[in-house]
């Protein structure tokens, strides 16, 4: 009821734009599928090909909902990462690994990417390519683009879905994938697929939904684009040492890997990266949690998604995948309700702290502030918020 409550609010008020980025949003839906219209045609797109293309297009309202319930990244590291990976994922990503050898092997030689990294995007978006989405994409983004959270992000991918359309390589009224607009077993956004998409069998069109090589080999060569380094690590765990000074922990210290040796810091899975190679020690719950040192490649994956959880259940997946042990969980403090990380952030944010916004999401830059006032507060330093420290705040 809520939901068409606003919807029909929208309905009467004019197109504005969104105040942070001056792009057009909001008002009368079907006024604003005419300018996207007029839009496209100023772009050089023929008119038959924009009626064609947007006849039909619809407001989806579980698009809306789906973008505004994603509590699944509130969940902490451990727990998050156990739900996400089971052995039948990792029996199954080794089978897919030996299944499509070939066509990893090229892409080791081609891209420089390691198999369980993309293996590990393949099972956490699709589980495979199972389970790829059921939201027509065409929909999803004028949706999202019509409501004024995130313009910027989804305007840009309705002309790339527009031009896939004109290539032949996307149906404005049948291709589905993610709520947010992915396609594909590595659910990839239009523009992405403009980019970076491989035809990796050789037919001619770059299909992400049905084609493993063309998924897979599109995936890789995005990751190259977006700054992987070939050959290199991206995620270590590691034991730490209990007399470590934590204020030196967190994706804003970085160290050669010489100096974390130095320190007393382990590998438990095989050595260590280079000794001048530049590594950050990632604490996902505190000190008293899993311990990881994350290299360069690691923030390649938040090029992929935001979510610092996600990306770190991917990265330690795919060593997982790679051979690596099971982490050693450690005794982490209980973390905050969600109700409590709110409040957190609103304290941090009148404190003077970026959290990058009161989402109730222990992101990286909550992270970063929290650590700053562990040290202000003379508690050990190690970003991973308690009730005590929201009390002491």
């Amino acid at each position: 009821m809520r939901h068409a409550i606003a919807t029909a609010l929208l309905a009467v008020l004019p197109l504005v734009a969104d105040a942070q980025t001056g792009v057009p949003c909001g008002g009368d839906f079907d006024g604003f599928v005419s300018d996207l219209k007029a839009e496209a045609q100023a772009m050089g797109h023929p008119a038959d090909t924009v009626n064609a293309f947007f006849d039909g297009v619809l407001q989806d309202p579980r698009t809306l909902r789906a973008d505004a319930s994603q509590g699944v990244f509130q969940l902490p590291f451990v727990e998050f990462s156990r739900r996400v990976i089971s052995q039948n994922r990792i029996d199954n990503g080794r089978a897919n690994l030996r299944k499509w050898a070939t066509t990893f092997d090229r892409i080791e030689a081609e891209y420089g990417v390691s198999p369980g990294v993309l293996l590990a995007f393949w099972a956490l978006e699709t589980d495979f390519g199972a389970v790829q989405g059921d939201f027509n994409t065409v929909n999803a983004l004028v949706t999202l683009a019509h409501d004024c959270r995130r313009p910027e992000l989804f305007r840009p991918q309705i002309f790339a879905a527009l031009t896939l359309f004109e290539n032949g390589d996307l149906d404005p009224r049948t291709t589905t994938g993610a709520w947010a607009g992915e396609i594909g077993m590595v659910q990839m956004l239009p523009r992405d697929i403009l980019e970076n998409g491989v035809d990796g069998d050789g037919d001619g069109h770059v299909t992400l939904k049905t084609s493993v090589p063309d998924a897979l080999m599109s995936g890789a060569n995005m990751l190259r684009d977006l700054g992987w380094r070939a050959g290199e690590p991206w995620l270590h765990e590691v034991t730490a040492p209990r007399d470590l000074d934590w204020t030196r922990t967190g994706l804003d210290h970085r160290a050669p890997v010489a100096d974390w040796r130095a320190l007393g810091v382990t590998p438990r899975n095989g050595p260590l990266g280079p000794d001048d190679m530049p590594a950050a020690l990632l604490l996902p719950q505190g000190r008293n949690g899993p311990a990881f040192l994350a290299y360069p490649n690691f923030d390649v994956f938040f090029e992929w998604n935001q979510s610092f959880v996600y990306v770190t259940t991917a990265a330690y997946f795919a060593t997982r995948l790679e051979g690596a042990q099971v982490y050693a969980a450690g005794t982490p403090a209980p973390g905050l309700s969600d109700a409590q990380m709110i409040r957190l952030q609103e304290r941090l944010v009148e404190l003077g702290h970026d959290v990058g916004g009161i989402d109730g999401i222990l992101g990286e830059k909550t992270r970063e502030a929290v650590q700053k006032e562990q040290v202000r507060l003379g508690l050990p330093a190690d970003a991973w918020p308690t009730a005590e420290l929201l009390q002491r705040l």
